[in-house]
């Protein structure tokens, strides 16, 4: 029986294999050992450590008082503890991991392999893209991962994720990449393109490594979707070519992420979309609006216009398209694969930070103004990138409302038009027309989209 199965199996060896003996105990055995021994230094164990101020709220266990009772209370500092894990990324030890591992902390501590421990501090932060840069403090000679495109990854590769899960140190889980262009996923903060994988990725695990079977860095990890609470879902990582970026930028100085402003707004290219818009094929990114600053615009693309690629690479959602002019960069251009009247043309977008014309000119009423304490800004294409306002936004917005504007219903992003009936151009207006207002003011403001109407009496 035994020499029936042998012979089987030799007939089922394809033409021309080859067949000989295992020479070495690695070719019997499959084993990451040797690629864990090189990559495990590199992951590191952060400690982070936020001051917080939290009400000392006495209905804070009844969930039906809580919510009457949510401002009553002296505000009381906390101390909040956070555990993750970093990657080093540069022998004079430059550490990424996610920022809300690192976000906001007043004292950061990073452990190595070897329980060497440092100091660290937060060189840019960005909680959009939920990574971080951190430096370590009279670090050098560290060891640390090589970054790798992430356009060269492929769904199937082997990967490891490595970090420190549950604070139990540090632990090494296998997988494969399951998905690529995951950009309608939403995790904590983070919004935008993510690669996906089945490698179990835990609390703790936030911020380490996903390496390929070269050691080299695909991604770091940021969350894991589930719906049972536990390891088995879907993982996913920020991609090496961001975190690249990432790192150019802190270098430069960069306290924050600074992104390539495209100054329009889009929407996916759906079957039915791409079938009414006459496309060859389904996806693409159809332009709903531009900014008449906008790169786009200048750049010869219209509204009702698809952009279909950047770089030649396919995207098919807007937060693709963010994606790949945020790793290309400020002051490089991207080629744009647009159809325009079903003729399909190239571009070249110029990649810019959004401009700061007009001028902020941010103000903000002192005591002797009318509703004191709010601070208020001109709206220009930076103002509103940072904001998130409407492409459309003109005029003046509330940055801050202070501790007065609540009271008569002002929200912070209000779009002031209009004080008892005087149109407000410019910052200053607002503190002029309040001063000649009287006893009784209307205040006309847009709000997400609607207009409002407040009345007060001084």
């Amino acid at each position: 029986m035994r020499f029936l199965w042998l012979f089987l199996c030799w007939f089922a060896l394809p033409l021309g294999a080859e067949t000989r003996v295992p020479a070495t105990l690695s070719e019997v055995q499959l084993s990451f050992a040797p690629l864990v021994r090189q990559a495990a230094p590199a992951v590191v164990n952060i400690y982070a450590r936020r001051v917080v101020a939290q009400r000392q709220n006495p209905f804070g266990a009844d969930p039906f008082f809580r919510e009457f009772f949510r401002d009553f209370g002296q505000l009381r500092p906390r101390v909040q503890n956070s555990l993750g894990s970093g990657v080093i990324l540069s022998v004079d030890g430059i550490v990424v991991s996610n920022y809300h591992v690192v976000g906001q902390a007043t004292d950061i501590r990073v452990v190595l392999q070897d329980r060497r421990e440092f100091a660290a501090q937060v060189l840019l932060a960005d909680e959009e893209s939920d990574l971080a840069i951190l430096q370590l403090q009279d670090a050098g000679d560290m060891p640390f991962l090589q970054l790798r495109s992430s356009d060269t990854v492929e769904v199937g590769e082997l990967v490891l994720a490595i970090g420190n899960p549950f604070g139990v140190g540090q632990t090494v889980s296998s997988g494969i990449v399951s998905g690529l262009a995951r950009s309608g996923a939403v995790t904590g903060n983070a919004r935008g393109y993510f690669v996906q994988t089945d490698a179990p990725i835990n609390p703790g695990n936030s911020g380490g490594a996903l390496i390929d079977t070269r050691g080299r860095l695909i991604g770091v990890n940021t969350s894991i979707l589930t719906r049972s609470g536990g390891s088995n879902g879907i993982g996913f990582a920020i991609p090496a070519s961001l975190v690249a970026q990432f790192l150019k930028q802190a270098k430069q100085g960069n306290r924050s992420f600074a992104r390539p402003w495209a100054g329009g707004t889009g929407q996916s290219a759906d079957a039915d979309l791409s079938e009414t818009l006459g496309l060859a094929s389904i996806g693409g990114v159809v332009i709903t609006a531009l900014h008449p600053a906008s790169p786009l615009r200048a750049a010869g693309v219209q509204v009702g216009d698809v952009i279909t690629a950047v770089d030649e690479q396919l995207i098919f959602t807007p937060a693709e398209m963010l994606y790949r002019m945020s790793v290309a960069g400020i002051g490089a251009s991207a080629r744009l694969s647009v159809v325009q009247d079903g003729i399909e043309t190239a571009l070249d977008l110029r990649l810019i930070k959004p401009p700061e014309t007009p001028a902020r000119a941010e103000r903000t009423l002192g005591p002797e103004d009318v509703l004191s304490g709010i601070k208020v800004s001109q709206i220009n294409p930076a103002v509103i990138a940072e904001l998130g306002l409407p492409l459309s936004s003109e005029g003046v917005v509330v940055v801050d409302a202070g501790r007065v504007g609540p009271r008569i219903g002002m929200q912070r992003l209000d779009v002031i038009y209009s004080i008892n009936s005087r149109p407000v151009v410019q910052t200053d207006d607002v503190a002029r027309l309040l001063r000649k207002a009287g006893r009784r003011i209307e205040l006309v403001a847009q709000r997400g989209g609607q207009q409002i109407l407040l009345r007060f009496r001084l």
